[in-house]
């Protein structure tokens, strides 16, 4: 199983990142849509497609208005995005208003109310997180595999989802801010990084990789060595970064 990451910033794109998407393109699956979306076209390979998103701000669902380009001259059948209902109803009535993006693009929407069976015996459950507006993480499943998506949240090391990512090969967590600005993280709802190393190493899982970083912020190596010193396998993803779980 082979997971890109195609956008791995948030809030804004800069010149090295664009703002969050990731895609397993063997099972046509996508999780979270923003600016980095237009990128899916390089890696398109099923002919149906389905984008879980966690929550509908811009730079997670923008995206969206790129599918025209993203499907052209490519034999995709169905694209179905799922998501919350209020986010979904959020979307329709705002991202694609007459007045912003007068025509839908060719998606449907389904409503998030169970977990969802995935190709290959597969299965994506999703939980709560703490954010302004509301949010959710992903868990996704398979015989031998499984990864979580956690974005948009303020980890604290008891954080209530660590029991839904426990054990997981993978875990994509947001780490935004440096330790510095743990004030700042609790009021915008996003995470420092000794706090999401902590999760990592409480719920046992094999790997972890920070995304949804602050686009302004140039230098990595403090935050490395940071969730290094409590959880070893830790690794900053970039995009279109390819990680084998």
């Amino acid at each position: 199983m082979k997971l890109i990451l195609l956008g791995t910033t948030g809030y804004h794109p800069s010149d090295q990142r664009q703002t969050a998407c990731f895609m397993i393109p063997e099972l046509g699956i996508i999780l979270d849509a923003g600016t980095a979306m237009y990128r899916a076209r390089d890696y398109v390979c099923t002919p149906e497609l389905d984008v879980f998103l966690t929550h509908a701000h811009l730079d997670h669902v923008m995206g969206l208005t790129f599918l025209f380009d993203v499907l052209k001259d490519k034999s995709v059948s169905r694209v179905t995005v799922h998501a919350a209902a209020d986010k979904l109803q959020a979307i329709d009535e705002h991202l694609f208003a007459e007045a912003l993006f007068p025509v839908k693009p060719p998606c449907e929407f389904r409503v998030l109310s169970a977990p969802v069976p995935l190709a290959r015996d597969g299965r994506l459950s999703y939980f709560p997180l703490e954010h302004p507006g509301g949010a959710l993480g992903f868990r996704l499943d398979w015989p031998g595999h499984s990864m979580a998506y956690v974005t948009d949240t303020t980890a604290i090391k008891d954080a209530k989802y660590r029991e839904a990512i426990a054990g997981v090969d993978l875990l994509v967590h947001e780490s935004y801010f440096p330790d510095s600005m743990s004030e700042m993280a609790a009021l915008t709802g996003h995470s420092t990084t000794t706090p999401v190393a902590e999760v990592a190493r409480a719920a046992g899982v094999s790997r972890l990789v920070l995304v949804h970083m602050d686009p302004q912020e140039e230098e990595i190596s403090e935050k490395i060595e940071t969730a290094r010193a409590i959880f070893p396998q830790t690794f900053v993803g970039f995009d279109r970064m390819e990680i084998d779980f």
